[in-house]
């Protein structure tokens, strides 16, 4: 039953890795299709995330692409954001809503807003006030799903000419880390971490998919298309939940 799902992971996280994102919200739109638990899904996707991120960002801070003065406004306010997210306990019914407004905001975010332009606009000094609103918003919003909020904050920086996409990428993959961290500790300190056998099986196949990505992403594939492709794959992901839904 799992086989897909262990051929999958990996492809997810070489894809996320790519373009400097851990790959929650794929690993967990996968994960909701195999039925497995809500609880288990996003204590799952949160590990794989601090461990595909965290090998996506050296990546591109290797190639030069990390500007810190660009994440840290973000971190003041996200991080316990982050933990009374994770540390919140709701409802299945809730956390699979939440999830599916999540991963439908993605999807459009990749399919509408992904432009080869971006990568020569002029950039602007970062305008603090809004960074801690942003932060904490994403923030919370990523404890409670199960996502480290990258995808999120990348198309911020991008869209406000604070950084370049390689930019928003490297910030992205240290912002997932450092979010997911504060989100599972709040999960283990509020008693919603759980993890089975799967979840730990699943941690290998996506360290070899993120090796991979990441060094594509960094070095050598163009990040707007790799977007489109993501977005597409979502769209298909999502529709099928909100149409069962509203039935």
């Amino acid at each position: 039953m799992f086989a897909l799902l262990y051929f999958l992971v990996p492809l997810i996280a070489l894809l996320y890795a790519s373009i400097g994102f851990g790959g929650a919200t794929g690993y967990l739109a996968i994960m909701s299709f195999f039925g497995v638990p809500s609880a288990i899904m996003a204590s799952t996707a949160l590990m794989l995330n601090i461990i595909v991120a965290s090998i996506s960002f050296a990546s591109f801070y290797k190639a030069g692409h990390f500007y810190k003065k660009l994440l840290l406004p973000f971190l003041v306010t996200s991080i316990p954001a982050a933990f009374i997210g994770g540390y919140l306990k709701i409802t299945d019914r809730i956390y699979f809503v939440l999830l599916y407004a999540v991963l439908t905001l993605v999807a459009i975010r990749l399919l509408v807003f992904s432009q080869k332009q971006d990568d020569n606009q002029t950039l602007h000094p970062i305008q603090l006030y809004w960074a801690l609103a942003i932060g904490f918003g994403i923030g919370l919003l990523s404890g409670m799903v199960g996502v480290g909020g990258g995808i999120f904050l990348s198309p911020v920086i991008i869209f406000a000419h604070w950084g370049t996409p390689k930019q928003a990428s490297a910030v992205a993959a240290m912002f997932i880390v450092i979010n997911s961290i504060s989100g599972l500790t709040g999960r283990l300190l509020g008693g919603t971490f759980v993890i089975n056998s799967l979840s730990l099986s699943l941690i290998p196949l996506g360290v070899v998919g993120a090796l991979a990505g990441s060094y594509l992403g960094s070095q050598h594939l163009s990040v707007s298309n790799l977007r489109r492709v993501l977005g597409f794959v979502m769209s298909l992901a999502v529709s099928n939940f909100w149409l069962a839904f509203w039935r």
